[in-house]
C-alpha cells in the first residue's frame, strides 16, 4: 500500500513536525495553541475522538480543520459554523525575478504592525504569536509596513507560504508576488518544497500564484467548527 503523501494532512503532520512544541492535546486529538492559530486535527472522526477534539475547543472559541474530506454532519458537541473549498498549490521551482522594490525582514519589534495589516486585510487567520511559526519578509512605505509575506504550517520537506498581504492603498505594485518569491525561493535553497492553500474561487489569486510556479496539487475542505 502506497503511503500517503504528508501534505495529504497538512495540519495534522504540521502539528507533529514544526509545530510539535506549540500544541495543546487532549487524548487522541491536538490543536495549535491558540495564540498562534485555530488550526486542529485528529486522526479519525469517531465518537471518542471527536469528544476528545471538542475538549480542546472553548466554548465560542473557533477550531480550523483542512482535510480531503468534509467531516460527518454529527460532530457531536461541535458545531460546523462555516466552510469553504481551498486549493492546496506547491511550487518544485519558482520564477527568480528580483523585485523592483526593496524587501526588509520582519521580527518581533514589527509584530503589532504585523497585526494590523492582517487585520485590514484578512489573509487568513492571523493571531497575537501568528508571526513567530515562521520567517516573515514585508515592504515599507515612509516607514509604515504595507505589504508582507511569511512561513506557516511546516512539515517534514515542505513549508507553508502564508500571511501575504497588502494594504489596499499599495495594492497593483507587484507586492504580493515579490514578497512570495523571497519566501518560496529561500524555501527551495534550503532543499524544501514551499506550498500553500487559497480558497477556490479567489481566481485573482490563484492566476498570480501560478505565473510565480505554483502548480495544483489537491482540493481541500476547510471546515470551521466551535464548541
Amino acid at each position: 500500500m502506497t503511503e500517503p503523501h504528508p501534505l495529504d494532512r497538512p495540519v495534522w503532520n504540521a502539528l507533529h513536525a514544526g509545530w510539535a512544541d506549540r500544541l495543546d492535546r487532549a487524548g487522541r486529538a491536538v490543536r495549535l495553541a491558540p495564540e498562534y492559530g485555530p488550526f486542529a486535527a485528529a486522526p479519525d472522526m469517531l465518537p471518542d475522538t471527536l469528544r476528545d477534539l471538542a475538549t480542546l475547543v472553548d466554548a465560542g472559541e473557533e477550531a480550523w480543520l483542512v482535510e480531503k474530506n468534509e467531516p460527518p454532519a454529527n460532530l457531536g458537541d461541535l458545531k460546523i459554523l462555516r466552510s469553504a473549498v481551498c486549493v492546496q498549490m506547491w511550487a518544485p521551482s519558482i520564477d527568480a525575478t528580483p523585485p523592483a522594490f526593496d524587501i526588509v525582514e520582519l521580527g518581533e519589534a514589527d509584530a503589532g504592525a504585523m497585526r494590523a495589516l492582517a487585520d485590514l486585510t484578512k489573509p487568513g487567520p492571523f493571531r497575537r504569536l501568528t508571526h513567530r511559526l515562521g520567517r516573515f519578509v514585508g515592504v515599507r512605505d515612509a516607514g509604515q509596513l504595507v505589504a508582507m509575506a511569511g512561513e506557516r504550517m511546516r512539515l517534514d520537506g515542505y513549508v507553508e507560504v502564508s500571511g501575504v498581504c497588502t494594504h489596499p492603498a499599495h495594492r497593483g505594485r507587484g507586492y504580493a508576488g515579490g514578497l512570495m518569491r523571497q519566501v518560496a525561493g529561500r524555501i527551495l535553497a534550503e532543499g524544501e518544497t514551499p506550498f500553500l492553500h487559497a480558497y477556490d474561487h479567489n481566481a485573482g489569486a490563484l492566476a498570480l500564484y501560478e505565473t510565480l510556479g505554483f502548480r495544483r496539487r489537491a482540493t481541500f475542505s476547510l471546515t470551521v467548527v466551535t464548541r
